[in-house]
């Protein structure tokens, strides 16, 4: 298995992205192309996959910025492809991203993760997460 970032959007990157981000949160709607695009665009964005096989078998986005205190990263969209989970697709992508937060300057990574993902509940502390008390926030329009 290798970790590599997205460099370009083929027809496979969405088919893949259309297997897998369902597969994240039950009724999400995939990404266009043209949403991929835009993302990938985005400057301190980038989307990460896990190939196994020739095959995309999980996916994370990594988000790095500069706040007035400081850069930050954050770490959203962890996906691994149910046929692969059990395998450590899922540290590889989360490990890959600290290293090139790092690289970038972040002191500090962040992410959530719902409780009903125990596996991903179970990962984060062994890779040196640290559960904080906190109140999330959303605000949608509307």
């Amino acid at each position: 298995m290798r970790i590599e970032p997205v460099r370009g959007v083929g027809d496979s990157l969405v088919d893949d992205l259309a297997r897998l981000v369902p597969q994240l949160t039950a009724g999400r709607v995939p990404p266009t192309r043209a949403e991929v695009e835009e993302l990938l665009a985005q400057p301190g964005v980038e989307l990460l996959v896990a190939i196994d096989d020739g095959r995309v078998v999980g996916m994370l986005t990594l988000v790095v910025y500069r706040i007035p205190s400081g850069v930050k990263g954050r770490i959203e969209a962890v996906v691994v492809d149910e046929a692969a989970r059990g395998r450590g697709v899922g540290e590889a992508l989360t490990r890959e991203a600290l290293d090139r937060a790092v690289a970038a300057g972040a002191r500090r990574v962040e992410l959530t993760s719902r409780p009903a993902r125990e596996a991903a509940n179970r990962l984060y502390p062994r890779l040196g997460f640290e559960l904080v008390e906190t109140n999330v926030y959303v605000w949608r329009p509307g």
